[in-house]
């Protein structure tokens, strides 16, 4: 696969879509003794995110509630997470994500290291200008102040989103595989600076030569390398983002995987990709994954999850529905 190559999500703009009456229908969902989930369901798994967005003014001029409070009260555990979590605006929820993972006791550095190795510039402009105004906080002072040494410079580095796009050449691809190699080689702070400058400000398509290159001269798979030369969670953010420039659907897949096997379902993550990723590349991140792993997303899904959880996951996971 080449960044440029088609990819595409589980979740479409509903036709014939009439806010007003979903708003009416989740009223009578949320009112009343019993809350009914299904209905839940079936209206904010089946709408983009835009048209959420638009269910919920409805819904705030119809009753004088905001929906999300409404939805927190009245749900519980994960499919409340993952009901309110379809009810943020993407950078919102990208916003929320880093937030939750800053704040209180530790940090969760695999959901820094995801967010931030994988969003495009845009992406990350859209998410900084959301953490600020939802948390009157900088995220650059927050991720410097919650992480250290040279995981923190590369994480400083990605949330500046400044990437180059587009450009590629030939020549200087092959100086950076040769700086690349020598980083792995020596290890010195002044290589890992280097090494970390190149991943984060080349371009996807310019970094697509650099590992051909490093190949060529190293006889070594650029992953390979970092793993062998570096440790700790700076080398766990090299390699994501070497993943993301040479299939992102591949390495969201994988990150599904490992939280669905290696971590016992860890929740958190998986709601997190199946919500970020519905509308931009998650029935491509489901065909890698049957590829990789022999059995389909949904099928792993259905296994460790229950309830109107496991039903909620399952219907932002279907798409078209070749593989149950």
């Amino acid at each position: 696969m080449f960044c440029g190559d088609y990819v595409q999500g589980t979740i479409f703009p509903a036709p014939n879509f009439n806010p007003i009456m979903d708003a009416q229908m989740l009223g009578g969902a949320l009112q009343g003794f019993d809350c009914d989930k299904d209905m839940l369901i079936n209206i904010l798994t089946q709408r983009c995110n835009a048209q959420r967005m638009m269910i919920a003014e409805a819904y705030q001029s119809m009753y004088g509630r905001d929906l999300i409070g409404d939805l927190r009260e009245q749900l519980s555990d994960h499919f409340k997470d993952v009901m309110v979590g379809l009810m943020y605006p993407p950078p919102l929820y990208d916003a929320h994500e880093l937030w939750h993972a800053m704040k209180g006791v530790g940090t969760d550095e695999n959901c820094l290291i995801e967010i931030l190795a994988s969003r495009t510039n845009g992406e990350i402009f859209q998410m900084r200008e959301a953490y600020c105004l939802q948390y009157s906080n900088n995220l650059q002072e927050d991720i410097y102040s919650e992480t250290s040494g040279h995981f923190r410079d590369t994480l400083m580095n990605l949330v500046q989103g400044t990437r180059e796009e587009g450009y590629t050449d030939p020549v200087i691809a092959a100086q950076d595989a040769m700086v690349l190699w020598e980083a792995c080689q020596q290890k010195t702070g002044e290589h890992k600076t280097m090494l970390q400058m190149i991943l984060c400000n080349k371009s996807y398509q310019q970094l697509w030569l650099v590992f051909q290159e490093f190949q060529n001269i190293s006889g070594q798979d650029m992953v390979d390398a970092i793993n062998e030369c570096y440790d700790g969670y700076f080398q766990e953010l090299l390699v994501a983002i070497v993943l993301c420039v040479r299939d992102k659907p591949a390495y969201f897949a994988y990150r599904l995987y490992s939280a669905i096997h290696d971590f016992g379902f860890h929740n958190k993550t998986v709601i997190r990709i199946l919500i970020a990723r519905s509308e931009i590349d998650l029935l491509t991140i489901r065909k890698r994954y049957k590829e990789r792993y022999g059995k389909s997303l949904f099928h792993d899904i259905r296994n460790f999850a229950s309830g109107h959880y496991k039903k909620a996951l399952l219907a932002i996971c279907a798409g078209d529905a070749e593989d149950y």
